[in-house]
């Protein structure tokens, strides 16, 4: 594979790990306003179980795109990629 490729590999490979983190970041926002709704003014201080697991869901795939783009970062940073 030539420079080129490479660098243009590469250049996709980050694209693509951002992009996983602003839709994870996205679906956090979401799931943190369904779960707004359950607390007062609006609601009654009880969210639903599956609001709860939604919004953790949601965390947890925005934490493990944040972990995989570090990684990435590091093996660029580092000459591994």
């Amino acid at each position: 594979m030539d420079a080129n490729t490479e660098a243009a590999q590469r250049r996709a490979e980050e694209a693509q790990a951002m992009e996983r983190i602003v839709a994870a970041t996205l679906r956090v926002q979401t799931a943190f306003a369904a779960l707004q709704t359950h607390f007062p003014p609006v609601g009654e201080a009880h969210p639903s179980k599956f609001a709860l697991q939604t919004f953790d869901a949601a965390l947890q795939e925005l934490e493990d795109a944040q972990a995989a783009f570090d990684n990435l970062l590091g093996d660029l940073l580092d000459g591994a990629r």
